[in-house]
């Protein structure tokens, strides 16, 4: 009796091991996903899958330096380019607030990536892993000295291989160190 119960008990661990790896293998629980990068157990909205990140930037009074704006795309994942392939898709936009002394200009998004999906008749132009996107900083000639803080915001509307998630706006920072 004791051996069928030991020979039941591994039996039934056998096979709750073998559900997790296949929950593991699917990118469930925060396992691999399609991309073998975490993957959200469950992702509800796009900021879930992009993070925004920045390098400080040094700018001398009265002159310009360019900014970037890394946005970081969970394996498996994409967003709309800028522009969007059709106008009722959301484009990535980044938005920069303002700081006195600093005047920010329009960004510049790299080009995407066309690629077909099972939720679009036809390819999309979309971004992929780790995107760039440029920004010019301007300090005027009366900017204070010393470090800043441009804020900036990120529209983005994330979606995997059959649908797209709601979309999410993503604040920052970009780190200024006026000279």
């Amino acid at each position: 009796m004791k051996r069928f119960f030991s020979f039941a008990a591994c039996l039934w661990l056998a096979f709750a091991m073998a559900a997790c790896s296949k929950e593991v293998r699917q990118g469930y629980g925060g396992g691999l996903g399609p991309g073998q990068g975490p993957t959200p157990a469950v992702v509800s909205s796009s900021d879930q899958v992009v993070k925004v990140a920045s390098a400080p930037v040094s700018i001398s009074l009265n002159s310009s330096a360019e900014a970037v704006v890394t946005l970081s795309i969970s394996p498996g994942f994409h967003i709309n380019a800028n522009p969007a392939t059709f106008s009722y898709l959301i484009a990535t936009e980044v938005m920069p607030g303002k700081v006195a002394g600093i005047t920010a200009g329009s960004p510049t998004y790299p080009a995407p990536v066309k690629k077909k999906f099972q939720f679009a008749e036809q390819p999309l132009a979309v971004y992929e892993g780790h995107i760039p996107i440029k920004l010019t900083l301007r300090a005027d000639k009366n900017t204070t000295t010393g470090p800043l803080s441009v804020p900036i915001t990120v529209r983005v509307q994330a979606c995997d291989e059959e649908k797209c998630f709601p979309p999410a706006t993503v604040n920052s920072t970009i780190s200024v160190i006026v000279k």
